[in-house]
């Protein structure tokens, strides 16, 4: 398709201010603590969206409601794990951590936290988790770069090769140059427009449908199974298991898990849980309406739906721009660019600290200034993001498989760490470099078996195995550790935790 005018002014409005945030941001970082995170000093409002916008990339515009059109409504079982999930990780995982990363020694990395979680003097959980982290975050940020491609494919009609730079500059430029305060307050910007376009658009597309009644006969027609949250019994256990295992991987999310230590303080966490967690559950509906409403919008107007049939992550896209006037369908598709560049953007900023405090100031420069800090953290930034478009560059990937790979890296090499850590005094350093070698380990292993059973079940229970074993054969850890833990767990009973 070719770009309309109304298009091309309301991405150009759009890419401007988030721009212009970032410029904002720059005036407002003068360390390399602010760069990173903040200063710690997100309020509850940004905090839950600054989380529910890095946590909810491209894949909410574009995979769901993909996987909803092409499998029905069987697929809204990742929706329900993740919903648990979250809740799960607001309540039990964002306090415990704020507090925790206070008191070792005001860590900024979750590799920093880890290090001074449990006194490790030799830096190997710095190294790994770091390593961890460059890994599979080049592929969730390829998933990103991907999503981002496919937006300006659709809508400009420029090739894909063309289309992966296009969809990744701004996001770069804005990370590059306003770090973390310019992330978390685009991501405020871009998780209103999103549930603005995931509320408005089931709408209009059930209203061209003539209603839900007629809508549901329309996808009945199609094919009766895509009615059923069981597909006949073709779903079975197994797959139920893995979709409801997405919710697993909440706990060892860096770029969420970010939010919850950049928080102002404990108080901030339940505000932020309560407007979180609304805003995710109806972002995640609209994206599975759109979805699945789709099915009877294309059944009705076959002739329309050449977009979608050549790849169904392009219903909302397609269903933007047949049912709405071009102005508006630029607002709704800046909705998918600002999904992508939110999550892409932190993404980014976490590798970059990643490489500039674990590797850089922890190895190379241990004295390095404030502003050598920022710049070589600034650098690392495009040096990510250049992996991440090597990485996406083959036309044929696909944004849900990009995502869910790394989504099961991340929850099984750091989700049981992070979990236990944060609850068993008994936990040693020996036990956290274990669970963390085993959950990758197994995640990069099983999905080479081809098993139907998603890789995030055998990774999280391996790993949780793993960290219980060892610590237990281990030596029990200095007095001061468990001293810190006694003294974060009586810091949260003081607020009601």
């Amino acid at each position: 398709m070719t770009a309309s005018t109304p298009l091309i002014v309301t991405f150009a409005i759009y890419l401007f201010l988030m721009v212009a945030i970032g410029f904002a941001a720059w005036r407002a970082t003068r360390s390399f603590d602010d760069y990173i995170l903040g200063g710690r000093s997100l309020g509850g409002f940004v905090t839950a969206m600054s989380a529910g916008a890095s946590d909810m990339s491209g894949w909410l515009l574009m995979g769901l409601p993909g996987a909803l059109y092409l499998g029905g409504v069987s697929e809204a079982w990742i929706a329900l794990g993740l919903v648990v999930g979250a809740w799960f990780n607001w309540r039990f995982v964002a306090g415990p951590l704020r507090i925790y990363t206070e008191r070792t020694r005001n860590a900024l990395t979750l590799p920093d936290y880890f290090t001074h979680r449990f006194a490790d003097r030799d830096r190997l959980l710095r190294v790994l988790s770091a390593l961890v982290i460059l890994v599979f975050f080049a592929v969730y940020c390829a998933s990103g770069i991907v999503a981002g491609a496919r937006l300006f494919e659709s809508v400009f009609g420029v090739p894909y090769a063309q289309a992966l730079w296009y969809g990744a500059a701004v996001t770069i430029l804005y990370t590059f140059i306003g770090g973390f305060l310019a992330v978390s307050w685009t991501d405020t910007v871009q998780a209103s427009l999103m549930i603005f376009a995931l509320l408005l658009t089931p709408i209009v597309v059930v209203l061209s449908n003539g209603g839900i009644g007629p809508s549901l006969a329309l996808v009945e027609q199609v094919d009766p199974t895509r009615l059923d949250w069981f597909k006949g019994g073709a779903l079975g256990l197994v797959g139920i298991v893995s979709l409801l295992a997405w919710g697993l991987g909440y706990m060892g999310q860096p770029h969420i898990l970010a939010r919850f230590m950049a928080a102002d303080s404990l108080a901030t966490i339940p505000k932020a849980r309560r407007i979180g967690m609304t805003w995710m559950v109806l972002c995640l509906f609209g994206a599975m309406a759109v979805g699945f409403f789709g099915i009877a919008y294309f059944a009705a107007h076959p002739e329309q739906g050449g977009m979608v049939r050549e790849n169904p992550e392009r219903v909302f896209i397609a269903l933007s721009t047949l049912l709405f006037n071009p102005w508006v369908a630029g607002v709704l598709l800046s909705a998918i660019l600002a999904a992508i560049m939110s999550t892409l953007s932190c993404q980014l900023l976490v590798c970059s600290s990643a490489l500039t405090e674990d590797f850089y100031k922890g190895f190379v420069r241990p004295h390095a200034g404030q502003r050598e800090l920022v710049w070589f953290g600034r650098a690392m930034v495009l040096l990510v993001a250049l992996a991440a478009i090597w990485i996406a560059r083959d036309p044929e990937s696909r944004v849900l498989g990009l995502v869910a790979y790394a989504w099961a890296g991340f929850g099984a090499a750091f989700g049981p760490v992070v979990l236990f850590s944060l609850y068993w005094q008994r936990m040693t350093r020996n036990g956290a470099l274990a669970g963390m070698v085993v959950g990758a380990l197994t995640v990069i292993l099983w999905k080479q078996t081809g098993s139907a059973l998603y890789e995030m079940v055998p990774g999280f229970l391996a790993a949780s195995v793993a960290i219980v074993v060892v610590s237990l054969l281990d030596r029990v850890p200095d007095d001061d550790v468990q001293a810190t833990h006694q003294q974060v767990h009586a810091a949260l009973q003081e607020n009601g935790y």
